[in-house]
């Protein structure tokens, strides 16, 4: 990184830098108790697990548009705002599901990698094409149909849950 120090966390004898994990969602302005409980998990994952929320607005949607336009439009944005050596990572219902001991493994591994991350939250349609193709991995909560909006807060929640189980805190009881 040039132009700042990254701070090293020390965890269980390894040294490792924080991952800069920049959540980049479609769709814009969040209903008021999700912004909230987006701001306290990512003011409790500050130190460790620092989350840039990054909003991009909706394609245009209406009778006589394409909505194929609108979810390329979303995809070009959302690439357009990863990092350009980030580990991309696309919420995605037909992603992989993992717990949230694996979640942990995984966020284990993304900060051993030494590369900021970026989670990719598509819009109401999905994901482009575009951005499937450019993602290193593609991460399930699950077979339900979830609001995007509540995504962003389910994502940062496990974040800090994973964090929590890396530094042997006792808010994840399984």
């Amino acid at each position: 990184m040039v132009g700042r120090r990254r701070q090293r966390i020390r965890r269980g004898g390894l040294t490792a830098d924080p991952v800069r994990t920049r959540l980049i969602s479609v769709g814009e302005r969040m209903p008021g108790w999700v912004a909230e409980g987006v701001a306290d998990y990512r003011k409790r994952l500050s130190r460790d697990l620092p989350v840039e929320l990054i909003e991009i607005a909706l394609g245009h949607r209406g009778k006589n548009r394409d909505p194929q336009r609108a979810i390329a439009e979303e995809g070009a944005a959302v690439l357009a705002a990863v990092p350009k050596d980030a580990h991309r990572v696309a919420l995605d219902g037909r992603g992989k599901p993992w717990s949230s001991e694996q979640l942990a493994e995984q966020l284990s591994a993304w900060r051993m990698g030494g590369r900021d991350l970026a989670l990719l939250i598509g819009g109401p349609d999905g994901h482009a094409p575009e951005v499937i193709a450019q993602v290193h991995q593609s991460w399930s909560l699950g077979p339900l149909t979830l609001p995007h909006m509540l995504v962003r807060l389910l994502v940062v929640e496990q974040l800090y849950r994973a964090s929590s189980l890396l530094a042997g805190h006792p808010y994840h009881r399984a």
